[in-house]
């Protein structure tokens, strides 16, 4: 795979401490109310419901009291090295090189899956039916976000529309350049530990291009150079080494 580099202009990630992370699973629901996510009649059939972010839980395998639990959110790891683009026969799915958000164009989606197949990250959802809600629940949907049909593929934006709304209030105050502040995905807003920090990877003045310098900062499955652009902190260093899928007796 050819890696797309956007060192110019903006490149948006996402800084994960899981060290502060608590599982309590409101980044989750704040995603499913801020995107539309549709609710299915079952949603205890984990292989048809939709989530954009899913909580993992990992632990050291130890025994009490020497066991430790760590809550893993993931989101699309919006990829530097995207697998999932170069597999899409009707591009439904492409780098954006202004911004480095992977998106997902659903008029174009033809529910081929290729995208679901590629993406190691399992972060890509198939809907089987048609998009349905709780009854009332519809006059509460986001204007900003329309709901996917069936047949299509969905996943996280980094909640795109937030930044289409942010950069029309920059243009009409005649502004070109967002504050960091400005545009923040539902996720990062909601957790109430802070654990979730997001901005512009290629500013040296946002929170998260500090982060990412940190010995203790990591990414899911690095080994396989999908460049994703959501990282995380532990400074477990049992959690690191499980992040990158090394096999039991396997050396660092």
């Amino acid at each position: 795979m050819k890696k797309e580099e956007n060192s110019k202009g903006n490149r948006y990630g996402m800084v994960i401490d899981l060290d502060k992370c608590t599982g309590c699973g409101l980044c989750t629901v704040a995603c499913a109310s801020e995107n539309n996510i549709s609710v299915l009649y079952d949603e205890s059939d984990k292989t048809r419901n939709i989530a954009w972010l899913q909580i993992y839980t990992i632990t050291n395998g130890k025994d009490f009291p020497d066991t430790e639990v760590v809550y893993i959110p993931r989101p699309c790891m919006q990829c530097d090295n995207p697998p999932c683009v170069s597999v899409c026969p009707p591009t439904a799915t492409r780098k954006d090189p202004n911004t480095g958000i992977i998106s997902q164009i659903y008029s174009r989606c033809v529910g081929c899956r290729y995208c679901m197949a590629a993406c190691p990250y399992h972060a890509r959802s198939f809907n089987w039916f048609d998009p349905s809600f709780p009854e009332g629940m519809d006059r509460y949907l986001s204007p900003e976000v329309s709901p996917r049909m069936r047949g299509v593929v969905e996943k996280c934006t980094f909640c795109h529309h937030r930044l289409m709304r942010a950069r029309s209030k920059a243009y009409a105050e005649g502004r070109r350049e967002l504050k960091e502040d400005e545009y923040i995905p539902a996720c990062a807003e909601a957790c109430p530990t802070q654990a979730i920090s997001f901005g512009d990877l290629n500013n040296p003045e946002h929170q998260v291009s500090q982060l990412i310098k940190s010995p203790h900062a990591f990414r899911l499955l690095e080994r396989l150079g999908t460049e994703p652009k959501v990282y995380y902190l532990s400074a477990k260093n049992w959690v690191r080494r499980m992040a990158d899928n090394y096999l039991a007796g396997e050396l660092s």
